[in-house]
């Protein structure tokens, strides 16, 4: 889909647009309204760029593909997408298929900004042509694991599926927390019905339980029957991977979906720019933007002052990274190396360990923050 960036194109008349590419998951069994989101905040920046003259007097063009969360379609968009002439490629949500869309681009030469995805090992080698806005996996998860152990709840249970993103989590959560006195037991939950996990739990005495796993299915469904166990009623539900971000969580569970702690990468307050930011999110989408919102505005507005600054040729791009500071809606954003991780990564976005208020689910708390 080829999406135009703003009726004020029209006043472009001597420049060819710079196009953009943009990888969202927009359908099954991708996190559609993840992607939702992600695509209105990609799209408002392309606006406000061009309202403000576009770069250098060429408008910017978002050239939009659905990768619907698989890393082969992924891949091919990416081909597709160099074919087209895009002076990069910016976006995608999930991990696994921007790590797939990351390979793909670093070996075609092509610039990929990285906006929602935390996988630590994004690409399988060290490259200057990958950048990424979200924070790496390893962080916010250690961040959460802190998070359980203030929380007194150091032996925790994760309801798992088959993926690297959550093997990564679950790795990264054991390595923590065993180090700090803790433990987590693993639960298949692709072979365990949710009565045969809510058994599971009382049989390891579990003090919280982890959705790592897919939603809504079989996230809610989980969700339901632990609720509904008066044996578990102690016990913390958390959801490091943000499912409770969403509205369709909400209207899923209802009151169940609350209380539910998840990662946000969002400041405890949003300064002028992003506020005015967030109010014209929420008009675009009718509803509260989620965090990944902001990281689509802040991917544009990352990737327009590199084309402004240093040329819209793609090596001219990727050789920006270490130099292009930008102010966004959630702090200043500049790139640097970080230890462990192969892709130039904004050091570091705020994390905050957030849930939905029991007497009012339609509130966000702030539980923890770093």
């Amino acid at each position: 889909m080829n999406t135009p960036s703003s009726p004020s194109e029209a006043r472009h008349k001597n420049g060819s647009p710079v196009r953009l590419g943009a990888l969202v998951p927009l359908t099954p069994p991708g996190w559609v309204e993840a992607g939702r989101h992600l695509l209105a905040g990609l799209e408002l920046a392309v606006r406000e760029v061009n309202d403000a003259g576009g770069i250098d007097g060429r408008p910017l063009e978002l050239v939009v593909r659905d990768t619907a969360a698989d890393p082969e379609r992924a891949a091919a968009a990416v081909d597709e997408l160099a074919g087209l002439g895009v002076a990069a490629v910016a976006g995608e949500y999930h991990s696994v298929v921007a790590r797939a869309a990351a390979a793909r681009a670093d070996a075609l030469g092509l610039p990929f900004l990285c906006s929602s995805a935390v996988l630590d090992a994004l690409t399988e080698e060290p490259t200057d042509r990958v950048a990424r806005l979200a924070p790496a996996q390893s962080r916010g998860w250690r961040i959460y694991a802190d998070f359980l152990l203030a929380s007194g709840r150091p032996r925790i249970a994760v309801a798992t599926q088959p993926s690297v993103y959550w093997a990564t989590g679950t790795r990264v959560l054991r390595d923590h927390l065993a180090s700090r006195g803790g433990s987590v037991v693993e639960l298949d939950a692709t072979a365990l019905t949710p009565e045969a996990l809510c058994d599971a739990l009382v049989d390891h005495g579990a003090a919280a339980l982890l959705l790592l796993v897919g939603s809504p299915e079989p996230a809610v469904p989980i969700v339901r029957a632990v609720r509904g166990d008066r044996r578990l009623a102690e016990l913390l539900i958390g959801a490091p991977a943000g499912q409770p971000e969403f509205a369709g969580w909400a209207a899923a569970l209802g009151e169940d979906g609350a209380g539910i702690p998840f990662l946000r990468y969002l400041p405890e307050r949003l300064g002028p720019l992003g506020e005015r930011v967030g109010k014209e999110l929420a008009e675009r989408l009718g509803e509260a933007p989620s965090f990944v919102a902001f990281e689509g505005w802040d991917t544009i507005t990352v990737l327009a002052e590199a084309l402004r600054s240093h040329g819209t040729d793609r090596a001219a791009v990727a050789e920006s990274w270490p130099r292009v500071t930008v102010e966004g809606t959630r702090g200043p954003i500049r790139f640097s190396r970080a230890p462990g991780i192969g892709v130039w990564q904004w050091t570091w976005a705020p994390i905050q360990v957030v849930d939905r208020d029991p007497a009012e689910p339609d509130r966000f708390r702030v539980l923890h923050s770093d």
